[in-house]
């Protein structure tokens, strides 16, 4: 792609989904009150990637959910007249769950938001955490990740462009300028 530069390929990925796997086990001593919430659409395929992760390296089988944000953003209005609206699957109880937030990439912020408001309609969790394969800075809001694969730096006007083989056909992660 012109203007494009990889800035992650599939061992890259794959070394940073492990380091962000290890650090979720070791900061989490009882992982029966865990789960992992996958934020649409390219959060929900890392979230069941760290789950089989955390189950080979740490014998436990996480519950696994997937949140759409789309009705709870603030631009919806601005993005499109009518929203693909995707279905949130929690299928476990929230009340009390140490809950792990997870998306591909957090930029300003306002996507973690609404994925916050949303998972809070399924109930009230213990806490609320969040891991990001990609940290790419410009907040808009007070946000930031407990758990990030890699951190790049990127002018506000960049996008950072994830791609995984569940939806893409490729595992990688590219950097395109602004245009």
């Amino acid at each position: 792609m012109k203007g494009s530069r990889m800035v992650l390929d599939a061992a890259g990925i794959e070394k940073a989904l492990d380091r962000m796997g290890r650090e979720i086990i070791k900061a989490h001593k009882h992982l029966k009150n865990l789960a992992l919430v996958g934020i649409h659409t390219r959060g929900v395929y890392i979230a069941r990637r760290m789950r089989a992760l955390v189950q080979d390296l740490a014998s436990v089988d996480l519950s696994t959910g997937s949140v759409d944000i789309n009705l709870y953003r603030d631009d919806w209005t601005r993005v499109a007249q009518h929203p693909i609206v995707r279905k949130s699957d929690i299928s476990f109880n929230v009340d009390e769950k140490e809950i792990i937030l997870i998306d591909d990439v957090l930029f300003t912020g306002r996507t973690v938001r609404a994925a916050m408001d949303a998972l809070i309609d399924f109930g009230r969790p213990a806490r609320i955490e969040l891991a990001v394969l990609i940290d790419r800075g410009h907040r808009e809001l007070p946000i930031q990740a407990n758990y990030i694969g890699e951190t790049i730096k990127t002018k506000a006007r960049e996008a950072v462009n994830v791609l995984l083989s569940e939806c893409d056909g490729i595992d990688q992660v590219d950097l395109i300028a602004a245009g």
